[in-house]
Parts: C-alpha cells; structure tokens; sequence
C-alpha cells in the first residue's frame, strides 16, 4: 500500500523516487541475493540484513534497533516468509521515523508568530550549505515571502560571492561585508536590515570549520548573542546541513556540531547521488532532530520537505 500523502504532488513524488534509486537499487540487490534459497527469516537472514543496513550507512546502532525489532517479530508470529520482510522492514523503518522528532512540515512554512523568522545555517564546507541556503531562500520566496540573506560565512571568499549569486537568481538582499571580515558583524547588519524590509525569513550563512570545537563554539555563541540584540528570542532554528553521499562521515559531523551548538533542524543533501540513503534513518534515530530538509537533485525544487512516510515508500518502492 502506498503511504502517498496529500502534501506531495505527483511531480514531488517522481522526483523522490529518483533521487533515491541508487540507494534503493543497492539495498535490494545486496537483500535479494541474501535470500536465495530461502523461504523464512531465520538467524542467517538476520545477520545478512544487518550487514547490508550497516552497509547502507544506516549505522549500527540504529541497524541493531531494527534487526532487534524484526527478531521479536518473527518470535511473537513463529513463522515469518521472506517475501514478507520487505513489508515488515518497510513497517519498523517508518516505526522508527514517526517516534523520533522527525516530523513532516507543511512545506516551507515558517511560525505565524516569528516574524521575522532568523534561520542560522552551519555545517562543514563541502556540503552544499550554501547552495542549500540559495534554494531555501528561492522556495520561500516562491511561498510568497520576503527574504533576507546574511554572508556570514567570511572565511571563504567563494562563499561569499556564491551567496551574492544566489541572491542575485532569486532576487533578495544579501548582506555581506566581504571576506576576513567580522561574522557576528555580518550577522548583525542582515538582521537589522531583515527587521527594516519588514522581511518574513533571514537566512544567515555561518564558516564551515571543524577544526577546533572551541573555536566553532565560540564563533556561533558570538553569532547569536548579537543577533539576540535585535531580536531577543532568535535565532528560530539552527539549521545543520550534511551531505548524505559521505554516509558515516555525515554522522560524525552531526555529533561534533551537536556538541557545539545547538541544532534545531537538518538538511540532508546531494542524496541523489549516492547509495547512501539509510544514513537519514541512521541520523534520525540517533541524533533526535528534525530532518527538515532533502536534497534529491540539483534543481531549486529538488530540495524538498521532509516527508518521512513518503521518504520510506519511495525507498522501498519495487519497480
């Protein structure tokens, strides 16, 4: 059965599926093979379903989870065909996802009562955080709202223009000061100038460094305290952005970022791209976060909302 829902167009869908082919083409060949000449889950079936969760990056924790999830399955029902466990894995995976924080928005909506809405997106650089900004800020302008982009990622020069550019592609201010030049300053001006335009969503990008954790730390604590001057309560969300085809390496971003701030949301791109899909169940599961956001292409609209019920389906879709 098809857990298609109403948030999704036909297109979305289609887009979805695709973008999620090379994980699922990988995960089903390795599963179909495990289970020639067998006609029941037994323990074998078990161990070669968890090293292929493992090797679809789903993580191991998370992938003993499950394999402990279908065991007290195939005990409680005595008998459980192997023509069956696409339908069970599909269930405990969807199980999984719905008890987590990872709950499906209402397109790119922001509260009614956060006007404007100040986003603060961080990540290591690599990951397409800015490109993820650009696209979120073209999604919310077609949403009908107004959009301000702060260049507080000033340690990278590309960063910076590239911001520029996508400002210019979608026609919102970007404030930005240039290269070496104070985030939390950048940071502040874009803020400001949200308030001044009446904006509904200041997006500010920040450095992607990993390199000392106190240095990252102190340089995002700087970020919100001035950002804190001009609206006390933001920013709304800290969005983390990872890049899905790096698999485990994503996990381990997410743990250091985690420690050095705190994440409200994330975005899980360029999964088109890989056979790494499992790592959004993986991520999900340990980290208890929102996955927002997918990267599944790289047009604007192939950033999508998360929708976790539609995210399993296409995963699990037999051609």
């Amino acid at each position: 059965m098809s857990l298609f829902s109403n948030l999704f167009s036909k297109e979305k869908k289609e887009t979805l599926d695709k973008g999620l082919e090379k994980s699922k083409e990988s995960f089903f060949g390795k599963l179909s093979k495990a289970l020639v000449g067998k006609s029941k889950v037994d323990d074998e079936v078990l161990d070669n379903l968890e090293e292929i969760l493992v090797g679809s990056d789903v993580g191991i924790d998370t992938t003993v989870k499950i394999i402990e999830r279908i065991q007290q399955r195939v005990a409680r029902d005595k008998y459980v065909g192997t023509d069956e466990l696409d339908r069970i894995l599909k269930e405990e995976i969807a199980g999984l996802l719905a008890e987590n924080q990872t709950s499906d928005i209402q397109d790119f909506d922001t509260p009614v009562d956060k006007k404007p809405f100040v986003l603060m997106v961080v990540g290591v650089n690599g990951v397409g955080k800015t490109t993820t900004i650009g696209k979120l800020a073209a999604q919310y302008k077609k949403h009908g709202k107004q959009v301000v982009l702060g260049a507080a990622d000033t340690f990278r020069a590309a960063a910076v223009d590239q911001l520029k550019l996508w400002g210019t592609r979608v026609g919102v201010p970007v404030i930005a000061k240039g290269m070496n030049t104070d985030p939390s300053a950048v940071a502040y001006e874009a803020v400001e100038e949200g308030v001044r335009l009446q904006a509904d969503v200041i997006i500010i990008d920040t450095a992607g460094r990993l390199h000392t954790k106190v240095n990252l730390m102190a340089e995002l604590s700087k970020i919100r305290r001035v950002i804190q001057k001009v609206i006390p309560d933001a920013p709304h969300e800290v969005l983390l952005v990872l890049d899905g085809s790096t698999g485990q390496n994503a996990l381990i971003q997410a743990r250091e970022f985690t420690k050095a701030t705190e994440v409200t949301a994330l975005a899980i791109t360029k999964l088109d791209g890989t056979a790494k899909g499992g790592v959004v169940i993986g991520i999900s599961e340990e980290f208890k976060i929102p996955v927002k956001y997918i990267g599944v292409g790289e047009k604007v609209d192939d950033l999508q909302v998360f929708n976790k019920a539609e995210f399993v389906d296409s995963l699990f879709k037999r051609n």
